[in-house]
């Protein structure tokens, strides 16, 4: 299966530190399939009543992905919800299957990384740090979203797609017509899919410029406005007084996926 091999952003929204005293927050992983989960924001007598909701995307994208997505998005709060990218890309064709199913949803997507706090009784609370990173294939699922905000702190890095099971030797490894057909098969979808969730075409082209052996590129602020994935100045929407709107309280957290393995984990990407 292809995978693109490159970008990462990352996200800022400014969030309360741990009550002193209380455990490190523990960061979300990414090293294995993606899951989703329902974050709220903490402490809460910090926030108070204006704690924040988003639902945070951690892991590479499978094939799977898109149908674990769409079992979880059942919960109707998903429509119009703040999903945060951790990731560092994954399946072509898993990533322009679940960039449609979260587009359908009106969703706004951003990059940064989770970090839950200690639990107090029954109340499960997370911050939200700019430090995340979106890599290869999660700059086209942030396309997806109906709004998009990529804070300065974050990073969005790209490379070419690439046979995954010949990207790591690249250089080395002989290649089929029927290889080639299939990257240049992926690169039309690709192309369409940028077109169609409103992003510039010079995405691709940038990313295309990458080769597998070279470092990821880096997009700066500058391309990430002209490539459209960056859309909005602000994420979570502000009333009438300028505090920040709460969004809709969730009864639970509701994970899909796998669970979580350490981020430099050498599990097979398909």
């Amino acid at each position: 299966m292809l995978r693109l091999l490159g970008g990462a952003v990352a996200l800022a929204c400014g969030v309360a530190q741990a009550i002193a005293g209380s455990p490190p927050p523990v960061d979300d992983n990414g090293g294995s399939p993606m899951r989703f989960e329902w974050r709220r924001e903490g402490p809460a007598d910090i926030c108070g009543s204006n704690c924040r909701t988003w639902i945070s995307a951690v892991g590479y994208i499978t094939a799977d992905t898109q149908r674990e997505f769409e079992a979880f998005a059942k919960d109707p709060g998903t429509h119009g919800a703040v999903l945060v990218l951790d990731s560092d890309g994954g399946s072509v064709l898993g990533t322009l299957a679940l960039g449609r199913a979260i587009r359908s949803l009106d969703m706004v997507t951003t990059i940064g990384r989770t970090a839950a706090l200690p639990p107090v009784g029954d109340d499960r609370r997370a911050t939200l740090s700019p430090n995340g990173s979106c890599e290869s294939m999660c700059a086209f699922l942030l396309l997806a979203g109906s709004r998009r905000y990529v804070p300065p702190q974050a990073q969005v890095l790209v490379h070419q797609i690439w046979l995954g099971k010949k990207r790591k030797q690249a250089l080395e490894s002989s290649y089929s017509a029927e290889e080639l057909n299939i990257v240049q098969r992926d690169i039309g979808r690709l192309a369409q899919y940028t077109i169609e969730m409103g992003g510039g075409v010079d995405l691709l082209e940038t990313a295309l410029r990458i080769p597998p052996w070279e470092p990821l590129y880096r997009l700066s602020a500058d391309e990430l406005s002209r490539m459209r994935l960056s859309t909005v100045d602000t994420l979570f929407e502000r009333d009438v007084t300028g505090s920040v709107a709460a969004a809709p309280v969730t009864t639970s957290l509701a994970t899909v996926g796998h669970p979580s393995a350490p981020r430099n984990s050498s599990a097979p990407r398909n």
